[in-house]
């Protein structure tokens, strides 16, 4: 495994110590890479829903320029989505 210095504010060495102290991780570098797995998660999650944002943009262009439009207002579907 590949070592790599980091510096790390006071209040995040407190963090990663606190967390070997209480038995969670055993070691400091335990800590940083369960972050960083929970940061690649994050940024995943944010790409797929940028994603599946950019799919559905795409597809009410489409049918826009079909001329297939709803009758009902965005308050209709944003009402209709609460309800559910």
């Amino acid at each position: 495994m590949a070592t790599m210095n980091v510096s790390l504010p006071s209040e995040m060495v407190d963090f990663v110590e606190r967390e070997v102290a209480t038995g969670g991780y055993s070691s400091s570098s335990e800590v940083v890479r369960e972050a960083l797995r929970l940061l690649q998660r994050d940024r995943a999650q944010e790409q797929e829903k940028t994603a599946i944002l950019r799919r559905e943009v795409a597809a009410g262009l489409s049918a826009a320029a079909q001329g297939d439009f709803s009758s009902r207002s965005a308050l209709d579907i944003a009402e209709q989505v609460a309800r559910e």
